[in-house]
Parts: structure tokens; sequence; C-alpha cells
């Protein structure tokens, strides 16, 4: 069977198209060799696989005539991978896991929002004073401007003499 419908079959990627494109890249090695996509596999073969900067070792135990579910992969392929390589890989995910909760402690929530808002809004019934007397307040607005207009027909009637 080809090595990107094997790797496909056991779920070793998610498309045959993807298991292809890292055939390309030159990510997939058989037996210490990089391989084409389609380079034939049996039992018994090692196949090294780089994915997400860690290189994951796999023997192959069967060979399956279609894709497998979840449960029966155990049985085609067998896990290697050291240890080493597992801990890098528990490093990225708890550097991941870091960065992300630091991204959500630094952004506040639609509530943490809501809560900040009630703090800085203000209650503009509240700012203004009680002691302004509004009757004055608009008098002396009409006051203004009646003299504004008062003052505009001054003007006119000295445009008349000037002309």
């Amino acid at each position: 069977m080809r090595v990107d419908k094997y790797m496909w079959h056991v779920r070793l990627f998610k498309t045959r198209a993807i298991a292809s494109e890292a055939c390309r890249k030159n990510q997939i090695q058989v037996n210490g060799m990089e391989v084409k996509a389609s380079r034939e596999v049996k039992i018994g073969d090692k196949l090294k696989i780089r994915k997400n900067q860690i290189y994951y070792e796999f023997i192959i135990l069967g060979i399956p005539k279609s894709r497998i579910g979840a449960k029966l992969v155990e049985e085609n392929i067998k896990n290697i991978t050291s240890a080493e390589e597992m801990e890098k890989m528990e490093m990225m995910r708890l550097s991941k896991t870091q960065y992300v909760n630091a991204y959500r402690e630094g952004r506040p929530t639609k509530k943490d929002r809501r809560e900040i808002e009630g703090y800085t809004t203000t209650n503009w019934d509240d700012f203004f004073s009680d002691d302004i007397d509004d009757d004055n307040t608009d008098t002396a607005y009409n006051n203004n401007i009646d003299s504004f207009f008062d003052s505009q027909e001054d003007d006119e009637e000295n445009d008349e003499d000037f002309l």
C-alpha cells in the first residue's frame, strides 16, 4: 500500500492530500529514508513522521484495507516515539496553554466589561447640581438671543446709511 494512503488509513493525517504534502516536504521517512507518496510500505517497516516540530516514530503491524476507526489504530501501528520527543511535545503543549491563559486573563470578558462600565459611566443627573435655577438660565439665554438680533438690525441700518 502507498505510504500516503496508509498514513491516512491509520489516522496519522486527516486527509490523504495532507499526507501526500508531508511526503513532498520530506517530512516522512520509511526505514530511515525520505520517501515519495507513492512508496509502498509493508508490515515491519519503521515510519518516522515530522509533525509540528516533533519526530514521531511508528512500526507497521498491519495494513488495513480501508480507513479504520480510532479504536482499531493500535492493532495496525505501534507508537515507538522516544521519550525526548514526548517531553518536547509536552513542553510545547504547556507553553501554548500558558500563552492562551495569559491572553484570556489580559482581555476582559463581556461580563468584566459591563462591570467596568458600571464603575466608569457617570450618571449625568447626579453630575449637574440641583442648585442651578433653570428659570434664570432660560431668561439669560433668551436675553442673549434678543440682543443678538437687535445688533443685527442696527448693522442693517448702518449699511443703508453707508450706501
